[in-house]
């Protein structure tokens, strides 16, 4: 099978992750093999955004922040890997970190992106994430479990997520009908 999600990762200059501060307290790490937390947050204007594991499709979920330089960099990228795999094989959501006007100005810039973007007011996200630092992704397979759980990127790793993706995309779908 080709991989659907390839090379084009290679050269995206991407670091390590930075540290959010006080977020640490009460924060359990997800693992290979968890269900991942349904709620991702909250678009503007919208209620709560929840995904659906069983929707036959890979997620990608990102929290990100406006101030962290490699999270920036992160974006086109994960905008071009739900391009190149195509909405119906896998579904990218971008999870903003900070203050909701802090999102609002920022929501014009990616909404040309077109991937799902929200934010996460009260850190209920952040905290069923586990997440303490930016960038940080996980990615869930088709059967609706965590395949990889990544803080922080660099150029070196970016065939290794190409990897990840593809085995996301390549694990049978729980939904018997996709």
């Amino acid at each position: 099978m080709r991989p659907i999600v390839g090379s084009f990762l290679i050269g995206c200059a991407l670091s390590l992750s930075a540290t959010l501060s006080n977020a640490a307290d009460s924060i359990v790490p997800l693992k290979i093999g968890d269900f991942p937390p349904v709620y991702v947050g909250r678009p503007l204007g919208g209620d709560d955004l929840k995904i659906d594991p069983s929707d036959g499709r890979a997620h990608v979920i990102s929290f990100w922040a406006s101030w962290c330089g490699p999270c920036l960099q992160e974006l086109p990228v994960l905008a071009n890997i739900q391009k190149i795999a195509g909405a119906d094989k896998i579904k990218v959501i971008l999870i903003n970190i900070e203050e909701r006007d802090v999102y609002r100005r920022l929501q014009s810039q990616i909404s040309e992106l077109g991937l799902v973007s929200t934010f996460d007011p009260n850190k209920q996200a952040r905290k069923a994430y586990g997440v303490d630092g930016v960038p940080h992704m996980v990615i869930v397979g088709r059967d609706g479990k965590i395949t990889s759980v990544r803080v922080g990127y660099s150029q070196a790793k970016l065939e290794e997520l190409s990897q990840e993706l593809n085995r996301a995309i390549a694990v049978p779908s729980a939904n018997p009908n996709k």
